[in-house]
């Protein structure tokens, strides 16, 4: 439980929360535009692709996971920087899955493929977003993991 001790107080804390809130925002945002083409499935009676699923799934693991982030306790697990490599390689299929789709579509007046163009870049935007937290815990974590003893928490000299 080393990890973490002090650093609700540190420039560190502030850093970590300001990348949270930035995927807060748009995991919240992919959520919105893959969403509208859920919503369109079901008002049309069709099925939902599991594409879009997909990318509103991981836009809801990235959301609910950037506010737990947020709560200075939940940072103080060591191994937080994998769950954070867990999303970057969730966020890497969306953005392959929809890069594929999308990225070579000519738009030509179409405003649904234009917003799914855009939402692609999204996509880009989160998986580098959670590539920089998922390094960035890395590191903080192995600067910081004997700093403090394991089981009495006293400083190691």
């Amino acid at each position: 439980m080393a990890f973490g001790a002090g650093l609700t107080s540190s420039k560190s804390y502030l850093f970590f929360s300001t990348l949270h809130f930035l995927a807060f925002a748009l995991a919240l945002t992919v959520c919105g535009l893959y969403g509208v083409e859920l919503d369109r499935a079901r008002k049309a009676d069709k099925y939902a692709d599991s594409k879009w699923v997909f990318a509103v799934v991981v836009g809801g693991l990235s959301a609910l996971s950037s506010i737990l982030f947020c709560i200075p306790f939940i940072l103080r697990f060591a191994f937080k920087w994998v769950w954070d490599f867990i999303l970057f390689i969730l966020w890497v299929a969306v953005f392959g899955v929809f890069a594929n789709m999308y990225i070579h579509e000519k738009p030509e007046g179409n405003n649904d493929i234009r917003r799914m163009k855009h939402a692609v870049w999204v996509d880009l935007v989160n998986m580098l977003l959670w590539l920089v937290i998922a390094v960035s815990a890395l590191a903080y974590w192995f600067k910081h993991r004997e700093t403090r003893s394991l089981f009495t928490s006293r400083a190691i000299v």
